[in-house]
């Protein structure tokens, strides 16, 4: 009998599976705001409804960063705002450690928890955000066992009978 995967690593391959829809060419990145075991918002790296997106035209640099893309945070956050709903004391779950501006933005808007799979130019300032706002910061593994066990194969082409 197969286990059932535990809450964050259901939350996790959902963010994982956010992740899968970005547009940009850098780095790929899926959010889930969780509250309560459900999910309220999600989001993935791309750019502003209606523009151009980096993996058709290329990223628009400056500094080395591109200023097209809105992080997958920050897309999740303002997805609860435009439809109305409270991310006071949610969780996050997180494909990537968030940046500096969107630790910043995730703490302002009461995130208390922080999950993220993948360590990536982890900032020093917002590690020390993080401890001081007491925030939970847990970084999951996901192993091939459960990757193995999501597979969606079974719902795509199930056994004929």
């Amino acid at each position: 009998m197969k286990k059932r995967i535990d809450w964050d690593q259901y939350f996790m391959i959902q963010a994982a599976l956010l992740a899968s829809r970005s547009t940009c060419n850098r780095l790929s990145v899926g959010a889930v705001l969780v509250r309560d075991k459900r999910i309220i918002a999600g989001g993935y790296n791309g750019s502003v409804s209606g523009d151009t997106h980096c993996i058709d035209v290329g990223c628009y640099l400056r500094n080395d960063h591109c200023v097209r893309t809105i992080h997958a945070e920050m897309n999740a956050i303002l997805q609860c705002a435009k439809f109305g709903i409270s991310t006071d004391g949610a969780s996050l779950y997180v494909t990537d450690f968030p940046c500096l501006q969107c630790t910043k933005s995730l703490l302002q808007a009461g995130i208390k928890e922080i999950n993220y799979i993948r360590n990536y130019h982890n900032d020093e300032y917002a590690k020390q955000l993080i401890e001081l706002k007491n925030i939970s910061l847990n970084q999951i593994k996901l192993d091939d066992n459960i990757l193995e066990q999501v597979a969606l194969d079974q719902y795509i082409h199930p056994e004929q009978e």
